[in-house]
């Protein structure tokens, strides 16, 4: 059977999810969309490829994945009728035909992810932002972010005993942005993260901006190649994988 390879282009709320990737006896956003896909080309077992593992909890505003299908309907009536299946957390929006060695995940040349904080209590931004009410010098937090940028080894940030091959990533920003009085986002891109990676540089922004670490500091942690430097990582409900490039 000939097989037409798509690019999805997504968005999901990470709330009810287990993160991005299959897990044993747990609810993924890649299984529930493979199980939709399923159901749409005759109980056939589908399989999608992510452009990246996403924890529990984390969102995304822009996510991409691949995946290989028969010529059985047009892209926008594909979409339609996924989007009729998915639960309202999840969004398809565009499936585009692409060639046959497009890889999602390793054809991406950067990911940008924010993370959104904010300090009045607030039910219409619960479960997308974090809400933190301690006074924050976002100038120091800025100036230790400069300090993350370029090519480097980011073990200090990284969840322990991962399957990766290295640990060194390539950044290119790290800002905090101040929206209004009462919300701020930290927005970071890079060529690859490592699992926990932006949730643990979070924290330790944070740090500094509560004057418990000095912005220079941040090499330090960088250069002792120990998760146990960067000791607090923010909650996952912050988090959203922003945008993929390629």
């Amino acid at each position: 059977m000939e097989l037409q390879r798509y690019a999805i282009e997504l968005a999901y709320n990470g709330r009810d999810f287990f993160g991005w990737q299959i897990q044993p006896k747990q609810i993924s956003v890649q299984e529930t969309i493979e199980l939709a896909l399923s159901k749409l080309f005759d109980a056939q077992k589908v399989d999608i490829v992510g452009c990246g593992r996403t924890d529990t909890g984390v969102h995304a505003k822009h996510y991409i994945a691949h995946v290989d299908l028969p010529l059985k309907w047009e892209e926008e009536v594909l979409t339609y009728k996924l989007n009729r299946i998915l639960p309202d957390s999840i969004v398809i929006y565009n499936i585009h035909k692409k060639e046959p060695d497009f890889h999602a995940r390793f054809n991406a040349k950067e990911r940008t992810y924010r993370y959104f904080i904010h300090n009045q209590k607030n039910p219409f931004v619960h479960g997308t932002s974090l809400y933190y009410t301690k006074d924050l010098d976002l100038e120091k937090m800025n100036e230790a972010g400069l300090l993350l940028l370029g090519k480097k080894d980011f073990t200090s940030f990284s969840k322990l005993h991962t399957d990766v091959f290295t640990n060194i990533c390539s950044l290119s920003h790290a800002r905090w942005t101040r929206v209004n009085e009462h919300t701020i986002y930290f927005e970071i891109k890079a060529d690859r993260f490592l699992r926990n990676m932006v949730r643990s540089i979070v924290g330790t922004l944070l740090e500094v901006g509560e004057g418990k670490i000095a912005p220079e500091n941040v090499q330090t942690i960088i250069a002792k190649k120990d998760r146990g430097e960067a000791k607090m990582s923010v909650p996952a409900h912050g988090l959203f994988l922003w945008k993929i490039e390629y």
